[in-house]
């Protein structure tokens, strides 16, 4: 049996590093970009670890290009957007699960799984009749369609699996639907906000359709201006990977963090006590 058990983890090691291989080798080639010059990076055969390293790839990032400035601009939209879908998010999942609302469920889901571009035309419509183009309040209202349908469905299976026992105790105690909700329910689906927050994190700050389209020139945020440092007179293999990676860091040290907790939002209500 022990050798069996050990055959089985094997094969399960091996099948998960064929998966995530093209992954890794993808993300060990951008820091090879970033860390040479253009004469390393357009050599053949290519060259993996160069003799020196161009550290100005990084700093050039920082001293020009408005780095600073779009970096606010992300922060911005994507806590806006996290904090508003958090607030509207979490009373929905909570009304959807408790009211057993199968159909609003679907309807969520379905908002999920639509892509974004579907929603970018109308919205674009909507803001450019406002007046409101080339502000940070439309990236703001537009990064919602992503982040609260997360919110609400992580919301969901986490109030479905939460027991009613202690919620029908504070009603017999006199306490009303908002303080149950409040002083109950809210504690308990704390697990269940700390992954919804970080997957809206992830979602909106990684999001480019909607900054392509309704920023200005000084509300852009950091993957439409990573995006912009493409030129078709000269690109610039090292600058560009180092941006790319830069912008990468906080989502990619933010999901290394809370990785047990992201598996654990995504799987949240997939098994239910009956």
């Amino acid at each position: 049996m022990n050798i069996r058990k050990a055959a089985d983890t094997i094969g399960l090691f091996f099948v998960g590093l064929v998966l995530v291989s093209p992954a890794i080798l993808f993300f060990l080639w951008m820091i090879s970009l970033s860390l040479k010059f253009e004469v390393d990076n357009a050599a053949y055969p290519p060259i993996l670890i160069p003799e020196r390293f161009a550290w100005k790839n990084y700093t050039g990032v920082f001293e020009s290009n408005r780095f600073g400035l779009f970096f606010l601009n992300s922060l911005i939209v994507t806590g806006a957007a996290t904090g508003l879908a958090l607030l509207i998010g979490v009373p929905a999942g909570y009304g959807i699960a408790r009211m057993k609302a199968t159909k609003a469920a679907v309807v969520v889901l379905i908002a999920r799984m639509t892509p974004g571009l579907s929603y970018l035309i109308p919205l674009f419509l909507l803001f450019q009749w406002l007046g409101l183009m080339g502000t940070l309040l439309p990236q703001i209202i537009a990064h919602l369609v992503i982040t609260v349908p997360i919110v609400i469905w992580i919301m969901i299976g986490y109030f479905e699996t939460t027991p009613l026992e202690l919620e029908e105790a504070a009603v017999i105690d006199g306490a009303n639907r908002w303080d149950v909700f409040r002083y109950v329910a809210l504690p308990i689906a704390k697990p269940g906000i700390t992954v919804a927050f970080i997957l809206a994190v992830i979602f909106s700050w990684n999001n480019f359709v909607f900054g392509v389209v309704l920023a200005g020139r000084e509300t852009r945020t950091l993957p439409v201006a990573v995006y912009n440092m493409l030129s078709f007179e000269q690109l610039s293999w090292g600058p560009l990977a180092a941006a790319a990676l830069i912008v990468t860091l906080p989502v990619l040290i933010l999901t290394i963090v809370a990785q047990r907790q992201i598996v654990a939002g995504l799987t949240a209500g997939a098994v239910k006590g009956g």
